[in-house]
Protein backbone atom coordinates (compact mmCIF):
# COMPACT_ATOMS: atom_id res chain seq x y z
CA UNK A 1 0.00 0.00 0.00
CA UNK A 2 1.38 3.44 -0.96
CA UNK A 3 1.68 6.23 1.60
CA UNK A 4 -0.94 8.24 -0.35
CA UNK A 5 -3.38 5.32 -0.24
CA UNK A 6 -2.69 4.93 3.46
CA UNK A 7 -3.57 8.58 4.12
CA UNK A 8 -6.74 8.15 2.07
CA UNK A 9 -7.73 5.11 4.15
CA UNK A 10 -7.09 6.97 7.42
CA UNK A 11 -9.16 9.90 6.18
CA UNK A 12 -12.04 7.58 5.31
CA UNK A 13 -11.89 5.95 8.75
CA UNK A 14 -11.86 9.36 10.43
CA UNK A 15 -14.90 10.45 8.42
CA UNK A 16 -16.73 7.30 9.46
CA UNK A 17 -15.94 7.94 13.13
CA UNK A 18 -17.27 11.48 12.82
CA UNK A 19 -20.49 10.21 11.22
CA UNK A 20 -20.99 7.66 13.96
CA UNK A 21 -20.28 10.25 16.63
CA UNK A 22 -22.96 12.47 15.10
CA UNK A 23 -25.61 9.83 15.72
CA UNK A 24 -27.89 10.33 18.69
CA UNK A 25 -30.27 8.12 20.64
CA UNK A 26 -33.94 8.98 20.84
CA UNK A 27 -36.68 7.09 22.64
CA UNK A 28 -39.07 5.09 20.48
CA UNK A 29 -41.83 3.66 22.61
CA UNK A 30 -43.21 0.20 22.42
CA UNK A 31 -46.94 0.36 22.88
CA UNK A 32 -46.83 -1.16 26.36
CA UNK A 33 -45.41 2.06 27.79
CA UNK A 34 -41.79 0.87 27.91
CA UNK A 35 -38.99 2.30 25.79
CA UNK A 36 -36.30 0.93 23.57
CA UNK A 37 -33.39 2.78 22.01
CA UNK A 38 -33.03 3.41 18.27
CA UNK A 39 -30.17 5.19 16.54
CA UNK A 40 -30.88 8.03 14.12
CA UNK A 41 -28.52 10.44 12.40
CA UNK A 42 -28.42 13.83 14.02
CA UNK A 43 -31.18 16.11 12.79
CA UNK A 44 -31.08 19.91 12.76
CA UNK A 45 -32.38 21.49 15.93
CA UNK A 46 -36.14 21.94 15.83
CA UNK A 47 -36.79 25.68 15.56
CA UNK A 48 -40.29 25.07 16.94
CA UNK A 49 -39.00 23.64 20.23
CA UNK A 50 -40.56 25.14 23.35
CA UNK A 51 -38.93 28.25 24.76
CA UNK A 52 -41.08 28.77 27.84
CA UNK A 53 -41.05 26.87 31.09
CA UNK A 54 -43.82 24.78 32.59
CA UNK A 55 -44.83 21.20 33.27
CA UNK A 56 -45.63 18.62 30.62
CA UNK A 57 -49.10 17.18 31.25
CA UNK A 58 -51.63 15.17 29.32
CA UNK A 59 -54.21 17.41 27.64
CA UNK A 60 -56.02 14.52 25.96
CA UNK A 61 -55.60 10.78 25.49
CA UNK A 62 -57.44 7.76 24.11
CA UNK A 63 -56.56 4.09 24.41
CA UNK A 64 -55.94 2.14 21.21
CA UNK A 65 -58.76 -0.39 21.40
CA UNK A 66 -58.29 -2.51 18.27
CA UNK A 67 -57.89 -2.59 14.51
CA UNK A 68 -60.40 -0.71 12.40
CA UNK A 69 -62.65 -2.99 10.30
CA UNK A 70 -62.18 -2.49 6.57
CA UNK A 71 -58.55 -1.40 6.85
CA UNK A 72 -57.02 -4.86 6.98
CA UNK A 73 -55.23 -4.54 3.63
CA UNK A 74 -54.64 -0.93 2.69
CA UNK A 75 -54.95 0.79 6.04
CA UNK A 76 -55.70 4.44 5.31
CA UNK A 77 -53.17 4.84 2.50
CA UNK A 78 -53.62 7.89 0.31
CA UNK A 79 -55.90 9.70 2.76
CA UNK A 80 -55.29 12.51 5.20
CA UNK A 81 -56.72 11.66 8.61
CA UNK A 82 -57.72 14.73 10.64
CA UNK A 83 -58.46 13.70 14.24
CA UNK A 84 -60.37 16.18 16.39
CA UNK A 85 -59.47 15.95 20.08
CA UNK A 86 -60.60 18.10 23.01
CA UNK A 87 -58.18 19.54 25.55
CA UNK A 88 -58.39 19.58 29.34
CA UNK A 89 -55.32 21.77 29.79
CA UNK A 90 -53.78 24.80 28.13
CA UNK A 91 -50.14 25.08 27.13
CA UNK A 92 -47.51 26.96 25.19
CA UNK A 93 -46.19 23.94 23.31
CA UNK A 94 -47.54 20.55 22.29
CA UNK A 95 -46.50 17.07 21.16
CA UNK A 96 -48.47 14.02 20.04
CA UNK A 97 -48.18 10.24 20.29
CA UNK A 98 -48.98 8.07 17.27
CA UNK A 99 -49.57 4.34 17.56
CA UNK A 100 -49.27 1.43 15.15
CA UNK A 101 -50.10 -1.13 17.83
CA UNK A 102 -52.45 -3.18 15.65
CA UNK A 103 -50.60 -2.71 12.36
CA UNK A 104 -49.09 -5.76 10.71
CA UNK A 105 -46.47 -3.82 8.79
CA UNK A 106 -44.65 -0.51 9.20
CA UNK A 107 -46.76 2.66 9.12
CA UNK A 108 -45.04 5.39 7.10
CA UNK A 109 -46.19 8.90 7.99
CA UNK A 110 -44.72 11.34 5.47
CA UNK A 111 -46.54 14.43 6.70
CA UNK A 112 -48.22 15.27 10.02
CA UNK A 113 -49.53 18.48 11.50
CA UNK A 114 -51.19 20.02 14.54
CA UNK A 115 -53.51 23.03 14.69
CA UNK A 116 -56.13 24.54 16.95
CA UNK A 117 -59.59 24.19 15.38
CA UNK A 118 -61.27 27.39 14.23
CA UNK A 119 -64.40 26.39 16.15
CA UNK A 120 -66.15 23.27 17.36
CA UNK A 121 -67.42 20.73 14.82
CA UNK A 122 -65.11 21.86 12.01
CA UNK A 123 -61.96 20.57 10.28
CA UNK A 124 -60.82 24.17 9.65
CA UNK A 125 -57.79 25.51 11.53
CA UNK A 126 -57.64 28.76 13.48
CA UNK A 127 -55.43 31.42 11.94
CA UNK A 128 -51.68 31.07 12.49
CA UNK A 129 -51.94 27.82 14.49
CA UNK A 130 -51.02 25.22 11.83
CA UNK A 131 -47.70 23.52 12.70
CA UNK A 132 -45.85 20.76 10.88
CA UNK A 133 -44.90 17.90 13.20
CA UNK A 134 -41.44 16.36 13.12
CA UNK A 135 -39.97 13.24 14.69
CA UNK A 136 -36.35 13.51 15.83
CA UNK A 137 -36.18 16.48 13.49
CA UNK A 138 -37.54 14.63 10.46
CA UNK A 139 -40.93 15.27 8.82
CA UNK A 140 -41.27 11.57 7.94
CA UNK A 141 -41.43 8.77 10.45
CA UNK A 142 -41.81 5.02 10.11
CA UNK A 143 -43.69 3.41 12.99
CA UNK A 144 -42.97 -0.30 13.23
CA UNK A 145 -45.83 -2.73 13.80
CA UNK A 146 -46.68 -2.81 17.50
CA UNK A 147 -44.84 0.42 18.22
CA UNK A 148 -45.60 4.08 18.94
CA UNK A 149 -43.72 7.35 18.41
CA UNK A 150 -43.79 10.73 20.11
CA UNK A 151 -43.38 13.84 17.99
CA UNK A 152 -41.02 16.68 18.69
CA UNK A 153 -42.58 19.56 20.59
CA UNK A 154 -43.96 22.45 18.56
CA UNK A 155 -44.46 25.93 19.92
CA UNK A 156 -48.14 26.87 19.65
CA UNK A 157 -50.65 28.26 22.16
CA UNK A 158 -53.14 25.52 23.08
CA UNK A 159 -56.23 26.80 24.93
CA UNK A 160 -57.97 24.63 27.50
CA UNK A 161 -61.43 23.29 26.61
CA UNK A 162 -60.69 23.61 22.90
CA UNK A 163 -60.58 21.30 19.88
CA UNK A 164 -57.21 20.47 18.37
CA UNK A 165 -56.71 19.02 14.88
CA UNK A 166 -54.07 16.30 14.59
CA UNK A 167 -53.58 15.23 10.98
CA UNK A 168 -51.51 12.44 9.42
CA UNK A 169 -50.88 11.29 5.88
CA UNK A 170 -49.55 7.89 4.85
CA UNK A 171 -49.00 7.18 1.14
CA UNK A 172 -48.50 3.42 1.49
CA UNK A 173 -50.62 0.53 2.82
CA UNK A 174 -50.03 -0.32 6.45
CA UNK A 175 -53.28 -1.97 7.50
CA UNK A 176 -54.93 -2.69 9.76
CA UNK A 177 -55.27 0.81 11.22
CA UNK A 178 -55.00 1.24 14.99
CA UNK A 179 -58.02 3.12 16.28
CA UNK A 180 -60.25 4.02 19.22
CA UNK A 181 -63.72 2.91 18.27
CA UNK A 182 -66.06 5.08 20.35
CA UNK A 183 -64.77 8.63 20.09
CA UNK A 184 -68.11 10.45 20.56
CA UNK A 185 -66.39 13.10 18.46
CA UNK A 186 -66.55 13.78 14.73
CA UNK A 187 -63.20 13.57 12.95
CA UNK A 188 -62.51 13.81 9.22
CA UNK A 189 -60.63 12.39 6.24
CA UNK A 190 -59.65 13.84 2.86
CA UNK A 191 -58.25 12.28 -0.30
CA UNK A 192 -54.56 12.92 -0.91
CA UNK A 193 -52.05 14.82 1.18
CA UNK A 194 -54.11 17.65 2.68
CA UNK A 195 -52.24 17.74 5.97
CA UNK A 196 -51.33 21.42 5.69
CA UNK A 197 -54.79 22.54 4.55
CA UNK A 198 -56.25 25.18 6.90
CA UNK A 199 -59.64 25.64 5.25
CA UNK A 200 -61.03 22.19 6.01
CA UNK A 201 -62.80 22.18 2.64
CA UNK A 202 -61.21 18.92 1.34
CA UNK A 203 -62.28 17.06 4.50
CA UNK A 204 -65.62 15.81 3.25
CA UNK A 205 -65.74 12.42 4.97
CA UNK A 206 -66.70 12.19 8.63
CA UNK A 207 -65.87 9.44 11.13
CA UNK A 208 -66.63 8.68 14.77
CA UNK A 209 -63.23 7.04 15.33
CA UNK A 210 -59.84 8.32 16.38
CA UNK A 211 -57.09 6.82 14.20
CA UNK A 212 -53.40 6.43 15.11
CA UNK A 213 -53.25 9.32 17.61
CA UNK A 214 -53.35 8.27 21.27
CA UNK A 215 -52.13 11.30 23.24
CA UNK A 216 -51.72 15.06 23.15
CA UNK A 217 -49.37 16.56 25.74
CA UNK A 218 -48.89 20.25 26.45
CA UNK A 219 -46.28 22.30 28.25
CA UNK A 220 -48.51 23.98 30.79
CA UNK A 221 -48.12 26.82 33.26
CA UNK A 222 -51.54 26.13 34.74
CA UNK A 223 -51.54 22.38 35.48
CA UNK A 224 -49.24 20.58 37.87
CA UNK A 225 -49.98 17.04 36.74
CA UNK A 226 -52.40 14.63 35.13
CA UNK A 227 -55.30 12.56 36.44
CA UNK A 228 -55.70 9.36 34.42
CA UNK A 229 -59.16 7.76 34.45
CA UNK A 230 -59.12 4.05 33.62
CA UNK A 231 -62.53 2.65 32.78
CA UNK A 232 -64.98 0.98 30.44
CA UNK A 233 -67.86 2.32 28.33
CA UNK A 234 -69.13 4.34 31.29
CA UNK A 235 -65.89 6.32 31.18
CA UNK A 236 -65.68 6.17 27.37
CA UNK A 237 -69.04 7.97 27.43
CA UNK A 238 -70.68 5.82 24.73
CA UNK A 239 -74.19 7.22 25.28
CA UNK A 240 -73.20 10.86 25.80
CA UNK A 241 -74.13 13.39 23.14
CA UNK A 242 -71.57 13.22 20.33
CA UNK A 243 -69.44 16.29 19.78
CA UNK A 244 -70.46 18.02 23.00
CA UNK A 245 -67.83 16.61 25.40
CA UNK A 246 -70.36 15.48 27.98
CA UNK A 247 -68.53 12.40 29.28
CA UNK A 248 -68.24 12.47 33.05
CA UNK A 249 -64.49 13.01 32.74
CA UNK A 250 -65.11 16.17 30.69
CA UNK A 251 -67.35 17.55 33.42
CA UNK A 252 -64.79 16.55 36.06
CA UNK A 253 -62.09 18.46 34.20
CA UNK A 254 -64.28 21.56 34.17
CA UNK A 255 -64.87 21.28 37.90
CA UNK A 256 -61.16 20.97 38.62
CA UNK A 257 -60.38 24.02 36.53
CA UNK A 258 -63.18 26.04 38.12
CA UNK A 259 -61.71 25.23 41.53
CA UNK A 260 -58.17 26.23 40.48
CA UNK A 261 -56.50 28.32 43.14
CA UNK A 262 -58.28 26.59 45.98
CA UNK A 263 -55.83 25.10 48.45
CA UNK A 264 -57.97 21.98 48.63
CA UNK A 265 -57.94 21.19 44.91
CA UNK A 266 -54.86 20.12 42.96
CA UNK A 267 -54.35 21.72 39.55
CA UNK A 268 -54.61 18.65 37.34
CA UNK A 269 -55.59 17.94 33.77
CA UNK A 270 -57.77 14.88 33.10
CA UNK A 271 -57.23 12.23 30.43
CA UNK A 272 -59.81 9.57 29.59
CA UNK A 273 -58.52 6.01 29.14
CA UNK A 274 -61.91 4.31 28.85
CA UNK A 275 -62.54 1.45 26.43
CA UNK A 276 -66.07 0.23 25.82
CA UNK A 277 -66.50 -3.34 27.08
CA UNK A 278 -63.29 -3.26 29.08
CA UNK A 279 -62.70 -5.68 31.96
CA UNK A 280 -60.31 -5.84 34.87
CA UNK A 281 -59.22 -9.42 34.33
CA UNK A 282 -59.86 -10.61 30.77
CA UNK A 283 -58.33 -9.58 27.43
CA UNK A 284 -60.22 -9.53 24.17
CA UNK A 285 -59.25 -11.72 21.22
CA UNK A 286 -56.27 -11.36 18.91
CA UNK A 287 -52.54 -10.74 19.17
CA UNK A 288 -52.03 -8.13 20.34
CA UNK A 289 -55.31 -8.40 22.19
CA UNK A 290 -58.06 -6.05 21.13
CA UNK A 291 -59.72 -4.45 24.14
CA UNK A 292 -56.91 -5.51 26.50
CA UNK A 293 -57.82 -5.89 30.17
CA UNK A 294 -57.15 -3.22 32.75
CA UNK A 295 -54.33 -5.35 34.10
CA UNK A 296 -52.79 -5.76 30.64
CA UNK A 297 -52.92 -2.09 29.67
CA UNK A 298 -52.19 -0.40 32.99
CA UNK A 299 -48.53 0.18 32.19
CA UNK A 300 -49.31 1.66 28.78
CA UNK A 301 -52.47 3.65 29.48
CA UNK A 302 -51.81 4.83 33.03
CA UNK A 303 -48.17 4.67 34.05
CA UNK A 304 -47.07 5.58 30.53
CA UNK A 305 -49.05 8.82 30.44
CA UNK A 306 -47.31 12.16 30.83
CA UNK A 307 -47.20 13.79 34.26
CA UNK A 308 -49.53 11.30 35.93
CA UNK A 309 -50.13 12.21 39.57
CA UNK A 310 -53.38 10.40 40.41
CA UNK A 311 -55.43 7.51 39.04
CA UNK A 312 -59.19 6.95 39.01
CA UNK A 313 -60.39 3.38 38.35
CA UNK A 314 -63.98 2.62 37.32
CA UNK A 315 -63.89 -1.00 36.16
CA UNK A 316 -65.61 -4.26 37.04
CA UNK A 317 -69.13 -4.25 35.64
CA UNK A 318 -68.09 -6.03 32.41
CA UNK A 319 -66.31 -8.71 34.42
CA UNK A 320 -69.80 -9.44 35.76
CA UNK A 321 -71.85 -8.97 32.59
CA UNK A 322 -69.53 -10.84 30.23
CA UNK A 323 -68.93 -13.85 32.46
CA UNK A 324 -71.01 -16.78 31.13
CA UNK A 325 -71.20 -18.26 34.63
CA UNK A 326 -71.17 -16.58 37.99
CA UNK A 327 -68.37 -14.07 38.26
CA UNK A 328 -66.20 -14.31 41.36
CA UNK A 329 -66.43 -11.02 43.27
CA UNK A 330 -63.21 -11.79 45.14
CA UNK A 331 -61.34 -12.28 41.86
CA UNK A 332 -62.58 -8.90 40.63
CA UNK A 333 -61.58 -7.03 43.78
CA UNK A 334 -58.25 -8.83 43.88
CA UNK A 335 -57.63 -7.68 40.30
CA UNK A 336 -58.45 -4.13 41.34
CA UNK A 337 -55.98 -4.42 44.23
CA UNK A 338 -53.27 -5.48 41.79
CA UNK A 339 -53.90 -2.29 39.80
CA UNK A 340 -53.63 -0.27 43.00
CA UNK A 341 -50.36 -2.00 43.89
CA UNK A 342 -48.89 -1.03 40.53
CA UNK A 343 -49.93 2.57 41.03
CA UNK A 344 -48.55 2.62 44.56
CA UNK A 345 -45.21 1.36 43.24
CA UNK A 346 -45.01 4.70 41.43
CA UNK A 347 -46.26 6.69 44.41
CA UNK A 348 -49.64 7.41 42.78
CA UNK A 349 -52.86 7.93 44.70
CA UNK A 350 -55.80 5.79 43.54
CA UNK A 351 -59.48 6.69 43.69
CA UNK A 352 -61.89 3.84 42.94
CA UNK A 353 -65.58 3.80 42.10
CA UNK A 354 -68.49 1.61 43.13
CA UNK A 355 -70.29 -0.23 40.33
CA UNK A 356 -73.56 1.34 39.24
CA UNK A 357 -76.82 -0.64 38.96
CA UNK A 358 -78.06 -2.19 35.71
CA UNK A 359 -81.44 -3.79 36.37
CA UNK A 360 -83.48 -3.76 33.15
CA UNK A 361 -80.39 -4.24 30.99
CA UNK A 362 -80.42 -7.40 28.86
CA UNK A 363 -77.53 -8.83 30.90
CA UNK A 364 -79.19 -8.38 34.26
CA UNK A 365 -79.89 -11.30 36.61
CA UNK A 366 -80.35 -11.53 40.34
CA UNK A 367 -77.16 -13.59 40.50
CA UNK A 368 -75.15 -10.88 38.74
CA UNK A 369 -76.71 -8.27 41.02
CA UNK A 370 -75.44 -10.22 44.03
CA UNK A 371 -71.91 -10.11 42.60
CA UNK A 372 -72.15 -6.36 42.05
CA UNK A 373 -73.30 -5.87 45.62
CA UNK A 374 -70.42 -7.99 46.92
CA UNK A 375 -67.84 -6.01 44.92
CA UNK A 376 -69.31 -2.72 46.14
CA UNK A 377 -69.30 -3.89 49.76
CA UNK A 378 -65.58 -4.63 49.52
CA UNK A 379 -64.87 -1.27 47.90
CA UNK A 380 -66.83 0.54 50.60
CA UNK A 381 -64.91 -1.34 53.30
CA UNK A 382 -61.78 0.57 52.29
CA UNK A 383 -59.95 -2.65 51.49
CA UNK A 384 -59.30 -1.95 47.80
CA UNK A 385 -58.54 1.72 46.97
CA UNK A 386 -57.00 4.65 48.82
CA UNK A 387 -60.45 6.22 48.68
CA UNK A 388 -63.55 5.87 46.55
CA UNK A 389 -66.46 7.72 44.97
CA UNK A 390 -69.88 6.13 45.38
CA UNK A 391 -71.36 6.30 41.89
CA UNK A 392 -73.83 3.56 42.81
CA UNK A 393 -75.36 5.60 45.61
CA UNK A 394 -75.38 8.79 43.52
CA UNK A 395 -77.16 7.39 40.46
CA UNK A 396 -79.39 4.58 41.72
CA UNK A 397 -83.16 4.88 41.89
CA UNK A 398 -84.14 5.42 45.56
CA UNK A 399 -87.33 3.42 44.91
CA UNK A 400 -85.44 0.58 43.19
CA UNK A 401 -81.75 0.58 44.18
CA UNK A 402 -80.98 -2.15 41.64
CA UNK A 403 -81.79 0.31 38.81
CA UNK A 404 -80.52 3.67 37.61
CA UNK A 405 -82.71 6.62 38.46
CA UNK A 406 -84.86 7.21 35.36
CA UNK A 407 -83.51 10.67 34.54
CA UNK A 408 -79.94 9.39 34.89
CA UNK A 409 -80.63 6.45 32.54
CA UNK A 410 -79.78 6.74 28.83
CA UNK A 411 -82.51 4.20 28.14
CA UNK A 412 -80.47 1.00 27.99
CA UNK A 413 -80.48 0.71 31.82
CA UNK A 414 -76.70 0.44 31.98
CA UNK A 415 -75.20 3.66 30.61
CA UNK A 416 -76.05 7.08 32.02
CA UNK A 417 -77.72 9.92 30.18
CA UNK A 418 -75.90 13.24 29.81
CA UNK A 419 -77.51 14.24 33.11
CA UNK A 420 -76.27 11.00 34.67
CA UNK A 421 -72.71 11.59 33.50
CA UNK A 422 -72.89 15.11 34.90
CA UNK A 423 -74.06 13.69 38.22
CA UNK A 424 -71.07 11.33 38.34
CA UNK A 425 -68.69 14.29 38.07
CA UNK A 426 -70.68 16.39 40.54
CA UNK A 427 -70.40 13.83 43.36
CA UNK A 428 -66.66 13.38 42.86
CA UNK A 429 -64.93 14.97 45.87
CA UNK A 430 -61.99 16.83 44.31
CA UNK A 431 -60.05 16.69 47.57
CA UNK A 432 -59.78 12.94 47.09
CA UNK A 433 -57.22 13.59 44.36
CA UNK A 434 -54.83 15.19 46.84
CA UNK A 435 -51.82 13.39 48.19
CA UNK A 436 -49.80 10.43 47.03
CA UNK A 437 -48.86 6.92 48.05
CA UNK A 438 -45.34 6.13 49.27
CA UNK A 439 -43.42 4.73 46.31
CA UNK A 440 -42.23 1.18 46.82
CA UNK A 441 -38.57 0.62 46.14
Amino acid sequence: MTRQNGYALLAAIAALIVAISAAIYVGVGTDDGTHRQETFTRAPRNSAAPASTGVWVGAWAASPSGSEPGTETAGLAGRSVRNVVHTTASGTSARVTLSNLYGQQPLTITHASLAVAASSATPAAAADTMRRLTFAGNPTVVVAAGQQVVSDAVRVPIPHDSDVLITTYSPTPSGPATYHAHARQISYTAEGDRVADVTGVPYTTQTMHWRYVTALDVLSNESDGTVVVLGDSLTDGVTSTAGENRRWTDVLSGRIRAAAGSSDTPRYSVVNEGISGNRVLTDGNGRPAENPSGLSRFQRDVLGRTGVRAVVIDLGVNDILKNPGRADPEAITEGLRRLVDRAHARGLRVVGATLMPFRGHRGYSDQRESVRQAVNATIRSGDVFDTYVDFDKALRDPYDPRSLRPDYDSGDHLHPSDKGYERMAEVFDLQKLKGSAPAEL
